[in-house]
């Protein structure tokens, strides 16, 4: 029997309810003919096909290959014209046409320099690039399409669109269009617009699984990126939890920051794209460890970045000893704050024995490579000192009013969450915190013990807490203060190791002292029958459910799969940051989702968008079915399906309502 028969036969506390519910429906829809157009219209939109998910991790500044990577779809807009043609157009063609779409303005300026048809390529160009957008657009109503299209030219894409040249009776039609683009000098224009609305529509959904931060020089024009961008949502990792927590003001977090920029030679984010003025660290380091060499201390350099001249380097590696020993006194005091954290053991500092130049960790005594500690007091370790103290509040202050960071750090509590599940897949950063048993780890958080999605859920509603106007001073303050335990504490769901080893990294050449023994989750994701209970706790249904995320980059070179648990676990980390690639092997993953089912494209190394746009260049990809429908999905299959389907319930009512007296039409 279908619901809306059954409206009044309900409880009346029910019925009272429904009708509510459609008076409030009936101001939008007041009579039989717009509540039926309106199902007519969304039974349309059900049967559609999916739109394609796209999903991305651990970016790491990558600014560059991930620019180039949204602007391909993965791999998505050179299959779409492949399948278009494939047979009929050479592979140097089809290259070239592919990097117009990509890069549109400056592809078209070195075809115009040499191109000596110029009308014959703009009619040619201008008949592929219809044939292309009908292809991605095929998936969406109209209204869709019709946002994305530039308004300038939205009347005329949309009648190229949805007319086809191979009709009779619509050929000359078409043509006169094409030509009259061309003879009014509009060709460039109309290319660029149909090649921004081909990526806009090849990726319906973009998910990012966290770490956008840290490492490559280009994580602010990421977040610039996606500040703009139409539909993306973000799981935070520990990365981005780090720079978030720096930006809250957490001093422990600023010095993490501003180190692993210095380790990395990165510093284009932090001066050029936020603004912190690292001058009173540059100076307090020359001053301080002038007489210092700090070998251990050098930055970190790819071999295809030009090289700093050795004053640069050597005024790196001062600031960066200086922040690293900034950075171990405020953890110690973070650390001895919080005793419930059970972190005691990181307080090294403390550990040393100056006299003999040895530390102690886990009970053992190693001898050190560096015992230069010029601000160190052996009777009061963790103490700044008045220089260090200042120069602490100097660079809290930077962070803290630096107007483009805060904006990225609304931006990704606006568009992101520590978890998300969309279309049976849950997506989280790095861990689920799990027993040796492979059952839910209770982990205590503000004085109560959570496990699973409560556990995310309640770490996410602290982490917002701090920035949150309605929050509490103390609160603010615990909630900032996690940040850092969020990132480097041992049950911490963007971490999840028994330690960060950062102080033996740098001070102890002994590599057994360097080990981060994992959580049992990353010997245990292998395991269906862990997965499954994973999933059945976050509530994900479906015959088709997957967990998705990143973290850990998978060593493709030495074999390692990123499909693991039969394909109920995907690990899309394989290195997007060059800082990875000699580990990795590759160059990342990324995840494509579309109606069909899911492709896994592995990245080779990207050289440039200049190699890309001259040569018809691209990142050099392995798709690889990682599970194929039998049928295509639709609309109707996903979560927005779902919630079509209820409007359509709800309306089915408001016609039996209308139809029966129970609510009077309006016209």
């Amino acid at each position: 029997m279908n619901r809306s028969s059954q409206l009044y036969k309900l409880s009346p506390e029910r019925a009272s309810k429904d009708l509510r519910v459609l008076e409030l429906l009936a101001q939008s829809f007041p009579n039989v003919s717009a509540a039926s157009t309106e199902i007519i219209n969304l039974e349309a939109i059900l049967n559609l096909p999916k739109g394609t998910e796209h999903f991305v991790a651990d970016i790491h500044g990558e600014y560059e290959a991930f620019r180039h990577i949204l602007r391909n779809a993965s791999g998505n807009i050179k299959r779409k014209v492949t399948e278009a043609f494939g047979i009929s157009v050479r592979d140097a063609d089809i290259r070239r046409l592919c990097s117009l779409i990509y890069y549109p303005e400056r592809k078209l300026q070195l075809i115009k320099a040499s191109e000596e048809d110029l009308e014959g390529f703009y009619m040619v160009t201008l008949h592929q690039l219809i044939e292309v957008c009908q292809s991605v657009s095929s998936k969406y109503t109209r209204s869709k399409v019709r946002k994305a299209l530039p308004k300038e030219f939205s009347y005329i894409i949309e009648e190229l669109l949805h007319e086809s040249p191979s009709d009779d009776d619509k050929q000359a039609y078409f043509k006169r269009i094409i030509e009259t683009i061309i003879s009014t000098g509009q060709a460039d224009a109309f290319i660029v617009a149909m090649c921004n609305v081909i990526q806009k529509l090849s990726i319906d959904q973009l998910h990012i699984l966290g770490d956008i931060y840290d490492r490559g020089p280009g994580a602010h024009q990421i977040m610039d990126m996606l500040c703009h961008y139409p539909t993306f949502d973000m799981q935070w990792g520990n990365h981005d939890a780090l720079w978030m927590g720096a930006a809250a003001g957490n001093d422990s977090c600023i010095a993490n920051v501003l180190r692993i920029s210095l380790r990395y030679n990165n510093m284009a984010t932090i001066e050029e794209g936020y603004g912190i003025n690292l001058v009173p660290l540059a100076t307090f380091a020359m001053e301080t460890y002038k007489d210092d060499p700090c070998d251990r201390f050098m930055p970190r350099l790819n071999a295809d970045e030009p090289v700093p001249s050795d004053k640069s380097l050597r005024l790196m590696a001062q600031m960066h000893k200086a922040i690293s020993v900034i950075q171990f006194k405020l953890e110690g005091g973070l650390i001895d704050k919080y005793p419930q954290w059970n972190m005691a053991d990181r307080k090294l500092l403390g550990a040393i024995d100056f006299e003999k130049g040895t530390v102690r960790v886990d009970g053992k005594e190693y001898p050190l490579n560096d015992t230069s500690f010029p601000t160190v007091d052996p009777a009061d370790p963790f103490r700044l000192t008045t220089e260090e103290a200042e120069l602490v509040s100097k660079l809290h202050h930077s962070f803290v009013v630096s107007n483009r960071l805060q904006k990225h750090v609304r931006c990704m509590l606006a568009n992101g969450s520590l978890y998300g599940v969309y279309n049976s897949n849950l997506l989280y950063h790095a861990s689920m915190p799990l027993n040796a048993d492979g059952t839910l780890k209770e982990i205590e958080v503000t004085g109560k013990k959570f496990k699973g999605k409560q556990l995310y859920t309640h770490v996410e509603y602290l982490m917002r807490e701090a920035f949150s106007e309605d929050s509490t001073d103390e609160r603010r303050e615990i909630s900032t203060d996690y940040y850092w335990y969020l990132w480097c504490g041992p049950d911490s769901v963007l971490f999840d190791k028994s330690k960060m080893s950062t102080f033996e990294r740098y001070f102890i050449n002994d590599k057994e002292t360097h080990k981060e023994v994992k959580g049992h989750y990353y010997t245990l994701r292998d395991n269906e029958e862990v997965c499954d209970m994973i999933l059945d706790s976050f509530g994900v249904e479906g015959d088709h459910r997957h967990i998705i995320n990143g973290h850990v980059p998978v060593k493709s070179g030495s074999g390692e799969s990123p499909i693991k648990a039969g394909g109920k676990l995907m690990v899309i980390d394989g290195g997007f940051s060059k800082a990875y690639h000699d580990t990795t092997g590759i160059a990342g993953y990324t995840l494509v989702y579309h109606s069909r089912g899911f492709q896994l494209v592995q990245h080779e190394p990207f050289s440039s968008a200049e190699d890309a746009i001259i040569h018809g260049t691209d990142i050099v990809s392995t798709t690889q079915l990682v599970e194929l429908s039998s049928r295509r999905m639709r609309v109707r299959d996903t979560d927005k399906g779902k919630i079509l389907q209820g409007q359509i319930n709800e309306l089915t009512e408001l016609l039996y309502a209308f139809r029966h007296g129970i609510i009077k039409e309006r016209y």
